[in-house]
């Protein structure tokens, strides 16, 4: 079975994480990318918002369903991003693109995997205090995304039952410590 890298893009800067995904792939490793709603953007929302308008005017004058296609949700748009540093025309390009997941929230089989940070992409280590930035979730909202509360809900709900699973398992690792405790003891 393929190994699978899951990224949790939580406080990632969209870029960074994008060209350090995409160099990944190319070179073979199958990554999944969940949270795509709270990577960050360099740059106020309004700011950013006046840029995705000025993208959405951009389109094929005589049949605009021909392209460019204007994806308004979080896991797409982070996918065009990886896309445009990716030669995806190419057969090989096109192979590494399907070897890349991208999920708003943590869907049901990788809640239970191990998720890893970029330290390369993370915000607190590359945006300058002060800075102004903004969430890809914030800004496909207010262009037309119409998932965001659902999204917020369903992670809402998977932030208990993890939390509910966590304090099981500390109570678990507590007993086995225990355990191994007296049959240390026993053996003295």
């Amino acid at each position: 079975m393929v190994k699978v890298v899951v990224i949790d893009a939580r406080a990632h800067m969209l870029g960074r994480l994008a060209s350090i995904v995409a160099k990944q792939i190319l070179q073979g490793t199958h990554i999944v990318v969940t949270r795509c709603e709270e990577i960050t953007i360099a740059g106020g929302l309004v700011r950013q918002k006046m840029k995705y308008e000025r993208f959405l005017n951009k389109r094929m004058n005589t049949n605009p369903k021909h392209g460019p296609i204007h994806y308004r949700a979080p896991s797409r748009i982070f996918w065009r991003t990886v896309r445009g540093m990716v030669p995806h025309k190419t057969p090989r390009g096109a192979a590494a693109l399907e070897r890349m997941k991208c999920f708003e929230g943590v869907p049901a089989p990788y809640d239970r995997q191990k998720r890893l940070v970029v330290p390369d992409a993370l915000k607190p280590l590359r945006l300058q205090h002060g800075h102004r930035f903004c969430l890809v979730g914030d800004l496909s909202a207010t262009v037309g995304w119409k998932h965001q509360a659902t999204v917020k809900e369903l992670e809402v709900k998977r932030k208990v039952k993890s939390a509910k699973f966590y304090e099981a398992k500390k109570k678990l690792i507590a007993l086995r410590a225990k355990a191994v405790a007296t049959v240390e003891a026993g053996k003295a």
